[in-house]
C-alpha cells in the first residue's frame, strides 16, 4: 500500500517535475524546451547531451529563459577531481548536480559546492533505477536495494548533501528513517505494475512516487516520445498540482 508521506518543503508546485532533456544534441534540446514551453520549467541535462558538445551554452541558453538546471553528470572520480570539478559549476547557477562514490567522494563535492556558494545541491546517487536485485547481487552488494539504499542516503545526509536520487520505491523507507530535511529526488516514473519496455526497472506512478515521500520526480520518455510532448507534460502538472 502506498504511504502518505507527502513533501512539506516550500518547492513550487511547477517545479516538482524535472523534465529528463536526454536528446542527441542541444539544437533538438532547444526545439523541445520550446515546444514545451511554460509546461516543464526545471530541466535535467546529462551525459548524453555533454557528449555532444555545447552543453555549458545550452545551460546559459535555459538560464536566460528562466530554467532551472540540474547538472546529472555524476561525477565518480578521486575527491580532489570531482572537488574541482563541481568547482567548475560556478558560473551556471545550477540547482542540482549529482555524484556517485564513497563518503570521501561526496564530502569533497559538498565542500566545493559550498565554497562557490549559490543554490547548488549536491545530489548522492544510491542505487541507479536501471537496476534491481539482480544487478545488484552479480554487481558483488550482498544486500537488497531498499538496504543499499538507506545505507547510501544516511551516510549522505550526513556529510552534508542536499538529497538523493532514489526510486520511489525505496522513497518510503527513505522519508521515515531520515525525516523531511532530506530532499528526495526520484526518476524512472512508469506505471509499476508493467515492467517497461526501456532500461528502468525499480520504477512508480506519479501519485504514488510523491505520497511515498519525494519531492521531485524526474520524467523523460513519457512526456518526449507522446504525440503531443506539451500536453504529456501539463497532464503531470496537474496531478502533481491536486496533490500539492
Amino acid at each position: 500500500m502506498t504511504s502518505n508521506l507527502l513533501s512539506t518543503k516550500l518547492i513550487p508546485a511547477n517545479e516538482r517535475l524535472i523534465f529528463a532533456l536526454d536528446v542527441p544534441n542541444p539544437a533538438i534540446a532547444q526545439e523541445l524546451v520550446t515546444a514545451l514551453g511554460d509546461a516543464v520549467c526545471f530541466y535535467k541535462i546529462g551525459l548524453e547531451l555533454f557528449m555532444a558538445g555545447g552543453y555549458f551554452e545550452l545551460i546559459e541558453w535555459l538560464r536566460a529563459r528562466d530554467k532551472k538546471i540540474f547538472v546529472d553528470l555524476k561525477f565518480f572520480d578521486v575527491p580532489e577531481t570531482v572537488r574541482s570539478a563541481v568547482r567548475q559549476l560556478a558560473p551556471y547557477s545550477a540547482t542540482f548536480t549529482t555524484v556517485h562514490g564513497n563518503d570521501a567522494i561526496l564530502r569533497a563535492a559538498v565542500d566545493a559546492a559550498s565554497e562557490i556558494g549559490g543554490e547548488l545541491g549536491i545530489l548522492a546517487v544510491t542505487a541507479l533505477t536501471s537496476l534491481d536485485q539482480a544487478d545488484l547481487e552479480d554487481l558483488g552488494f550482498a544486500c537488497n536495494p531498499k538496504t543499499l539504499v538507506l545505507s547510501r542516503a544516511r551516510r549522505a545526509l550526513e556529510i552534508g548533501c542536499r538529497g538523493v536520487i532514489s526510486s520511489g520505491l525505496e522513497a518510503a523507507e527513505l522519508r521515515e528513517n531520515l525525516g523531511e530535511k532530506l530532499l528526495i529526488v526520484t526518476p524512472g516514473i512508469r506505471p509499476v505494475l508493467n515492467r517497461p519496455a526501456d532500461d528502468q526497472k525499480r520504477t512508480l506512478d506519479v501519485e504514488d512516487a510523491f505520497l511515498n515521500g519525494a519531492d521531485h520526480i524526474v520524467v523523460g520518455r513519457p512526456i518526449r516520445q507522446a504525440p503531443d510532448p506539451q500536453a504529456a507534460a501539463w497532464a503531470i502538472q496537474e496531478r502533481i498540482a491536486r496533490l500539492f
